[in-house]
């Protein structure tokens, strides 16, 4: 007796489809089961009937030599390839996987992927939307499959009999791409050796686009042929990992291109009519997120979206009415409210799970061990975590996301602290597991077996292969805040040779602000950092000796970057501790930069943006009185100088702060004498520059600085204007001052009288007034 084929046809990850399979087995009662996917996943598809295998969930396969080069075969609960797999698994069928093998796909050249048949319909579904009058093929496809449910005592293959004879009229041209030829030329290989083996029933799920061909009877000479010119597969690992539902909607990457994954897990665990049950979901949510939303709102809702499924013509309300009912009705038109149903119960966040036992490198396993240990259990909705550093539970976490990061997985960002506090004892994360970080596991696996034998050997292998200093400086910080101390000494000896290689000025100042961070986490997380010490103090030192020079003959450009490492350098040498004079030398370069004037044109000194910006520096740190800084300003403001380098000048001197404007009112009388003497033909050049200066300072600051220019004109050496200071009244401060003694707890002033019998002095009387 010849062995009886069905095939199958479906549109993955479609609840329509799902159940069609599902009538369609249970009828059938096949003793094989084929189904299109890798066979290098047989091995483990057994798993799939396992107590804490949980849809969404995935298939990947990498090349074991290149992680890098790895794919992955997503599947939900309404996905009709799971309905065939756990048919078969949970009958005890034999079930096998007919498709192109993985290790093809990753032989092939990064760049070798281009078919040939470049006319042929990518989206077959849309063509026969378009065949049938509709322009929504997604709408199209709900209609006559996904909200299909078959009647009683109708034949459960039809659905399939008629899918398949629309997708011959599609491909009757022959339009196919090579690639396609092949799967198809494999599969049909497979189903011939299912016959082989005895079997009567075979029931084949596949893509309806492959029926087709899978229906035809090319030759085995022909379909060898098409096989003999794939290159020779590489070995394949491969394994299940869990999957979400926001990664079946994404049509890039990794994604399905399922654009509402939560609406069909919904239609497919729902028997009869789905919107009163998602409706409902729908209330719930908007009500935890102080919508005003009631019961009759849910029956309101049902009722307008049948009304508008029966206006528009379709069958059963779709995914488009029902939204248009809850933007309607629920969220009162507001787009922002129907969004936040179309992010949670469109699509969703469900993460699927897999047995402990499936296959896994032992990186992923350590991991997993360490998730465990530290209660951080991956979710795939963004939350925040605040880590206390003083705790050691939080400073193993700390450590495991740092490491996990250099490893190149992102599970934790860095993020703002919620807590109001600037120790260094604190830190916060964005935590978002991804599907994707299976491969990146993968990929870190040559480096170790565990996440911190891993972490140190991409640590020292990222050092050798550095090219920037920065990159090195930044990369110790890493080993400090991830606790690799063991990576340490090998990216030091690299970060010592490099320093002392390096003469750009620019590249040591964008490396120094990094080395002192790192010192301070030492503080904190008990790190030894007393050779990281050395190459800081090292690099601060050539930082103080060659910015002079590095400074001198920048164009506008050049001076706004090293203005920036000005600033970074300055203040990571503030943080320094214990360094050996350093703040002196450091504040003798500053005073170097500023007398660095030009005499011959701007190629012959400092801009005045540095020049500027050296002494607000000087005059922030004390090393500055306020009448020397007001005696350069003058000198940079007069008419011997260009407009526009003075106005660079005062773009440095008032970067970070214009309140000294306030308390020195003859800094701003200079600015303002310079201001409207300043030559018309130039005035237009050196307005920008000036309007974005002023722009930087607090409002406040602005607002008075104007009040006060409006007040009348402002000669260089005038005073507070009239009416903002008045002279001191000695007697009338004398008299509050043993009051402000009582409250601070000070004994009494000599010559002031106390009450008699005791130690508090006797507030003199007011005129009017009464006794304290």
């Amino acid at each position: 007796m010849s062995a009886e084929v069905t095939l199958l046809g479906v549109r993955h990850h479609g609840p329509g489809s799902a159940r069609a399979v599902a009538a369609a087995l249970e009828r059938l009662r096949p003793d094989a089961v084929l189904v299109e996917g890798p066979p290098e996943a047989e091995p483990i598809l057994g798993l799939a009937a396992a107590k804490d295998m949980v849809p969404p969930v995935a298939l990947l396969a990498h090349a074991a030599d290149d992680p890098a080069r790895a794919a992955f075969w997503p599947y939900a609960e309404f996905s009709p390839e799971w309905v065939a797999i756990r048919h078969a698994v949970d009958l005890g069928v034999p079930l096998h996987f007919i498709d192109l093998p993985a290790g093809h796909f990753f032989a092939e050249e990064p760049d070798g992927g281009e078919e040939e048949g470049a006319d042929l319909p990518r989206d077959p579904i849309a063509r026969l939307a378009e065949a049938a009058g509709h322009d929504d093929p997604e709408r199209w496809w709900e209609d006559v499959v996904e909200h299909r449910r078959p009647a009683a005592g109708e034949d459960a293959l039809a659905p399939f009999a008629a899918v398949a004879e629309a997708m011959a009229v599609l491909r009757e041209d022959g339009a196919a791409s090579r690639r396609d030829r092949q799967r198809e030329a494999y599969m049909r290989g497979r189903i011939r050796a299912a016959r082989r083996a005895g079997h009567r029933r075979i029931a084949v799920v596949c893509g309806a686009f492959h029926v087709p061909a899978l229906a035809g009877t090319p030759t085995v000479a022909h379909d060898r042929a098409l096989l003999a010119e794939l290159p020779k597969k590489v070995r394949t690992e491969i394994t299940w990992v869990p999957w979400t539902h926001r990664r079946l909607s994404q049509l890039t990457g990794y994604g399905a291109g399922i654009v509402s994954p939560g609406w069909y897990h919904h239609l497919h665990r729902t028997d009869g009519d789905p919107l009163p049950g998602w409706l409902t979901r729908a209330a719930e949510l908007l009500r935890a997120e102080d919508h005003p939303v009631s019961s009759a709102h849910v029956i309101e809702a049902v009722r307008l979206a049948r009304t508008l499924a029966v206006l528009r013509g379709r069958p059963l309300a779709g995914l488009t009415e029902t939204l248009d009912a809850v933007r309607s009705v629920m969220c009162d038109g507001s787009e922002v409210a129907l969004a936040l149903v179309r992010d949670r119960l469109v699509i969703g966040d469900a993460l699927g799970t897999v047995p402990d036992d499936a296959p896994a490198v032992p990186l992923q396993r350590d991991l997993a061990r360490l998730q465990r240990t530290l209660r951080l259990k991956p979710e795939p909705e963004p939350r925040d975590l605040d880590l206390d550093l003083r705790k050691e539970t939080d400073a193993a976490r700390s450590r495991l996301l740092h490491r996990l990061r250099l490893l190149g997985v992102d599970w934790g960002v860095p993020a703002r602290s919620s807590v109001a506090s600037t120790g260094t004892f604190r830190e916060s994360w964005r935590l978002c597991w991804q599907p994707e970080f299976a491969v990146r596991i993968a990929e870190a696996a040559q480096w170790g077996t565990t996440v911190e034998r891993a972490a140190v050997g991409k640590a020292v292998g990222t050092a050798r292969a550095a090219a920037e200093l920065a990159e090195l400086t930044g990369l110790v910080e890493t080993c400090l805040v991830a606790g690799l101390a063991e990576a340490l000494p090998a990216v030091m000896r690299v970060l010592a040779d490099r320093a002392a290689l390096d003469t750009d000025v620019a590249h040591l100042a964008g490396a120094l602000p990094a080395l002192v961070r790192a010192l301070r986490y030492g503080d904190v997380r008990g790190t030894d950092h007393g050779a990281l010490g050395e190459v800081t103090g090292g690099l601060a030192d050539r930082i103080c000796v060659g910015l002079p020079p590095a400074c001198t003959g920048l164009d506008a450009a050049g001076a706004a970057v090293l203005r920036g490492h000005l600033d970074e350098v300055h203040g990571a040498i503030g943080l320094l501790e214990g360094a050996d004079g350093l703040a002196d030398r450091w504040a003798a370069t500053l005073r170097a930069l500023a007398r660095r004037e030009p005499s011959g044109g701007p190629a012959t000194g400092v801009p005045g943006l540095l020049r500027g910006r050296a002494v607000r520096l000087l005059l922030d740190d004390g090393r500055l009185e306020s009448a020397e800084a007001g005696r350069r300003l003058g000198l940079v403001l007069s008419a011997a100088n260009s407009p526009a380098d003075a106005a660079g000048w005062i773009e440095g001197f008032l970067t970070g702060g214009g309140a000294l404007l306030l308390h020195d009112p003859r800094l701003l009388g200079l600015l303002d004498a310079w201001l409207t003497g300043v030559p018309v033909e130039v005035f237009t050049d050196v307005l920008p520059l000036l309007r974005r200066t002023f722009a930087t300072l607090e409002a406040g600051v602005r607002h008075t600085v104007g009040s006060r220019v409006a007040a009348g004109p402002l000669g260089p050496g005038q005073a507070e204007p009239a009416g903002e200071a008045a002279e001191l009244d000695a007697a009338r401060a004398g008299a509050a001052l043993p009051v402000v003694a009582l409250l601070l707890g000070l004994p009494a002033a000599p010559g002031l009288p106390t009450a008699p019998g005791a130690d508090r002095p006797v507030i003199p009387r007011q005129a009017g007034g009464r006794d304290t």
